[in-house]
């Protein structure tokens, strides 16, 4: 756990995922798609803690979870090398601009530094501008030319017959 006044940082373990399923209805709610979610605090204990896809770092404030930062490996062709994709980044809205988020953000710049990692990912939905302000603040250069597609499972049997 890292400190520096009453903040500090940890990696969550099993025992956080309740705490992280928070977060992730959090983060659908400011999206408005609190509908879309159907993880369960047994689907993030087997994701992250038993087939170890990624990792979550929790910002504690006095010891309160106040936000969190999950990430996932990917792996550049191009480098060789591991990446790191910030699946998800949010702040409890009364803890915003007192400058949490930077302080987090930076701990996962540290990570992928740490790790050398050459690439940090992450995806912000268009209508998302006070956070592509903070990324632009963050150094985030925006990858225009890329469109990020999906598929989802309720696709999968008609993509197969295709």
């Amino acid at each position: 756990m890292d400190t520096n006044d009453d903040i500090a940082f940890k990696i969550a373990s099993k025992e956080d995922s309740l705490t992280i399923l928070n977060f992730i209805k959090g983060i659908a709610e400011y999206e408005k798609l609190s509908n879309e979610v159907k993880a369960t605090k047994e689907d993030i204990e087997y994701a992250l803690f038993t087939r170890n896809i990624g990792k979550a770092i929790l910002l504690l404030k006095e010891n309160k979870p106040i936000g969190f930062a999950l990430y996932l490996y990917n792996f550049s062709t191009f480098t060789g090398k591991c990446g790191i994709h910030l699946e998800d980044f949010f702040i409890y809205e009364k803890y915003r601009h007192n400058g949490y988020g930077k302080r987090l953000f930076k701990e996962v710049i540290k990570i992928a530094k740490k790790e050398g990692c050459p690439r940090l990912e992450w995806t912000c939905l268009k209508w998302n501008t006070p956070s592509m302000k903070f990324y632009d603040t963050m150094l985030g250069k925006k990858m225009d030319e890329w469109v990020t597609y999906r598929l989802t499972i309720d696709n999968y049997d008609e993509a197969l017959k295709k």
